[in-house]
């Protein structure tokens, strides 16, 4: 296969190849990957994937499974590299042989769907798989081949990488500096510090949604879901529709519950995830500390419908936004905020902690939402009690910000940027289809 022509429009076919850690699931990267792909689809793409986890059609998909992150060899790798200063032969050469492996199954991949382009998924991003992140870096290094870098949040961003015996690997592909990479960040943050700490240009293309198309009303599977989760008829539904983690400053969402006064229960959708279960239990413990009802019910919710071992309905997301009668997104740090627009898609209020991202890019669109900047004030408290007493006043605030994200965060939005992005590596590569 011929991987050096510029021109994708004069290459034999159209086809992307999406690479991550994983392709599965309601993380934010995964859900992201499926927009764009959707995007490019309808533009006449082919789209192919390949990572650890995958949840794409079969017959357009290579599963890799030293590419997850949570495979046992890349986790035993990960803890030698973090938290220490320097790190054993036995390691590198660890890291050598799986990053071979990795690349070998590689150019199985471009080879097999016949791709011209990659886009690569947060994997020379963060961290989390190092052998995979130079697998990648060496492959497009050899045969040339164009690569969007899809940035969503950089390990300098997280003190938990900043202790590390693996400097030079981070350098070299997290993200790596090659000529053949165009790099796409989420916010104007993560443009300017990629400018600064590896001296390449980027494009700001921030997480989207469907908004040309609200969402459909619960249908009768989902109707039940206060009931599922113990919500009584008089009670309000808060929903904190993330991971439970510590930067999603989840005690901000417990004390707010705390000091309504009103009768509410906190849900929390997601599990712990990677970063442990401390926070959780944390959380529970302050939970009862201030007599707030929270329920944690990841069990219950994943990105299909379907039964838990014991019968209980698995609902999925989307059925649950619609129920809720206020989303709590208190966050310190996000790389942009998928819950933000998910929230706003269900024209749903929202609180929101002043994360620097949201300050810098997303507040200044002119959304109307409850803000905390640190801690739980007054002001907070006094606003959220009027969203849930004021029917006319929520229901206003929700048109706003719902025609306010249609206009900066929609599919259409993501459409004429990534075929701009396009048309800048290669000239001619959007005009198909009658999309000229």
């Amino acid at each position: 296969m011929d991987l050096t022509c510029d021109c994708m429009r004069c290459s034999r076919n159209n086809n992307i190849g999406f690479i991550a850690t994983r392709i599965a699931g309601t993380d934010g990267v995964s859900l992201e990957t499926l927009k764009w792909a959707r995007v490019f689809e309808n533009d006449g793409y082919n789209c192919f994937y390949f990572a650890g986890e995958l949840e794409t059609p079969p017959e357009k998909s290579f599963l890799s499974k030293k590419s997850h992150f949570t495979h046992h060899e890349i986790v035993d790798i990960y803890r030698r590299s973090f938290d220490a200063r320097h790190r054993s032969r036995s390691t590198t050469l660890k890291i050598m042989a799986i990053k071979e492996e990795l690349k070998d199954q590689l150019y199985d991949f471009i080879n097999r769907f016949h791709l011209n382009l990659l886009i690569v998924e947060n994997a020379v991003t963060i961290p989390l798989n190092i052998p995979l992140g130079l697998a990648i870096t060496e492959v497009i290094s050899e045969t040339g081949i164009i690569t969007i870098a899809h940035h969503h949040d950089f390990y300098w961003e997280r003190s938990r990488f900043m202790t590390n015996a693996i400097w030079e690997y981070l350098g070299m592909a997290f993200p790596p500096h090659l000529p053949r990479i165009h790099h796409v960040v989420i916010s104007s943050a993560g443009d300017s510090q990629l400018g600064f700490r590896k001296g390449t240009s980027s494009t700001t293309i921030p997480n989207v949604m469907d908004f040309e198309n609200p969402p459909e009303p619960p249908d009768d599977y989902a109707s039940d879901v206060r009931k599922t989760f113990g919500i009584a008829d008089d009670e309000y539904f808060i929903l904190q529709p993330t991971r439970v983690i510590a930067r999603k400053g989840i005690e901000h969402a417990i004390e707010l519950v705390n000091r309504l006064g009103l009768k509410a229960k906190l849900i929390i959708s997601h599990a712990s995830g990677d970063e442990g279960y401390s926070y959780e239990q944390r959380i529970k413990e302050y939970s009862a500390m201030l007599n707030v009802e929270t329920i944690f019910v990841s069990k219950l919710i994943n990105e299909k419908r379907g039964r838990t071992k014991s019968g209980r309905k698995i609902y999925t997301l989307d059925d649950v936004y619609p129920h809720a009668d206020l989303v709590t997104y208190p966050s310190s740090f996000e790389g942009f905020g998928n819950a933000f627009l998910e929230a706003l898609y269900y024209k749903k209020p929202i609180v929101v902690n002043s994360y620097s991202i949201y300050s810098t890019d997303i507040k200044p669109k002119g959304f109307d939402v409850i803000e905390i900047d640190g801690y739980v004030d007054k002001n907070a408290i006094a606003k959220t009690r009027k969203v849930l007493k004021d029917p006319v006043y929520r229901q206003h605030m929700a048109e706003h910000n719902f025609e306010t994200a249609r206009r900066f965060y929609s599919y259409r939005v993501l459409h004429q940027k990534l075929r701009a992005v396009m048309t800048e590596i290669s000239p001619c590569a959007f005009y198909q289809n009658g999309n000229g």
